[in-house]
């Protein structure tokens, strides 16, 4: 199946603690339905010192289920993801506008 939210995207969240929160996605895992959005859904993570990294509590992005995200079109709000072949290529496709998202 093609990915209908890809690396680069700037998204909203529909739930979740910081539902309502934009962001980009910083990397999609499309085996497990999950994606990573900068400074959204973030935790705390206790690390210990090493000679590379300072240990302490730092806080780290985790993932986010992709039903849980919306893709942000031209005009800055949420919509769907479709799909139009155009000039024999597979291009997504904003539902609202009908907007070709990349071209």
């Amino acid at each position: 199946m093609a990915a209908k939210l890809k690396k680069g995207d700037k998204v909203v969240l529909l739930a979740g603690k910081d539902k309502g929160k934009e962001g980009v996605i910083a990397s999609v895992d499309p085996s497990a339905g999950k994606a990573i959005v900068e400074g959204a859904n973030m935790a705390i993570r206790h690390t210990r010192q090493s000679q590379t990294s300072q240990g302490g509590r730092i806080p780290k992005a985790m993932p986010i289920d992709l039903s849980n995200l919306a893709l942000l079109d031209k005009n800055g709000k949420p919509t769907r993801v479709g799909f139009k072949i155009e000039d024999g290529k597979k291009v997504r496709v904003a539902k609202t506008t009908g907007d070709v998202i990349d071209a």
